[in-house]
């Protein structure tokens, strides 16, 4: 134990000078003898965790990966804490999702028992055609990537409610703006209905949405309006934090 934690130190020291330190400057700032210096450095180096060039330490690849990764983790912390404010400032579900490698990606979902999301009973990476989440995401393709994904996520009917087929989801698509909200009632689960808004991520295609049991449909406006101005006012901070 006593060994990590010096060569944590040690990690901690080299992070803070940018170009570089020389082991005795690491030593002295860490505390330790000069020989258990080298010794836990080279040993660092070794695991990647470290670098050395011309008698100086950088962090090495394996450090910078876990930097990586710990940034990621808090910035889908930060789209969670937001998602769940919003779901309780609004008293519904609310969802986050990308279009990624020409897939539907769900990534993150606030709820509460109170107001439970929605149950995913069918596929989302293959009925986007019938769910507000899809049908947002795939309004900010391009007509190319549209076909693309169709051709392999053909349109099927799972309620009654449900677009027939390709060619009326198209002309769907067609009719929707890019940065309008899309509406769907009862296309994905009998008894739901739900909201998406679009996200602007560069180019990628991303929404934020909202479900409501059908007999509250008629909150369903109002709510997709509030989190609109809600995002509209911390899209600056958020914008980061959503490139997950």
């Amino acid at each position: 134990m006593g060994s990590v934690q010096r060569a944590m130190r040690l990690l901690e020291s080299v992070a803070e000078h940018e170009h570089g330190a020389p082991a005795k400057q690491l030593a002295r700032e860490t505390g330790l003898a000069l020989p258990t210096a080298y010794h836990l450095l080279r040993t660092l180096v070794h695991e990647g965790y470290l670098r050395r060039d011309k008698g100086l330490f950088f962090l090495g690849e394996a450090a910078e990966r876990l930097s990586s990764s710990g940034a990621q983790q808090k910035r889908r912390s930060t789209v969670g804490e937001a998602l769940a404010h919003w779901r309780d400032l609004i008293g519904v579900p609310v969802y986050y999702a990308q279009y990624r490698d020409g897939e539907i990606e769900v990534l993150c979902v606030s709820d509460t028992p109170g107001n439970p999301a929605v149950e995913e009973w069918a596929d989302f990476r293959e009925t986007a055609h019938a769910h507000a989440i899809g049908q947002c995401l795939l309004a900010q393709l391009d007509e190319e990537a549209r076909r693309d994904h169709l051709d392999r996520y053909p349109v099927q009917s799972i309620t009654p409610y449900t677009v027939r087929d390709n060619h009326h989801l198209l002309r769907r698509l067609e009719r929707t703006g890019r940065m309008e909200p899309v509406i769907e009632r009862q296309e994905y689960a009998l008894g739901t209905v739900c909201a998406a808004l679009p996200i602007t991520l560069g180019n990628a295609a991303a929404t934020m949405a909202i479900s409501l049991p059908a007999h509250q449909s008629d909150r369903l406006m109002a709510a997709t309006q509030q989190l609109q101005g809600e995002i509209g006012r911390l899209m600056g901070s958020l914008a980061i934090s959503i490139s997950i």
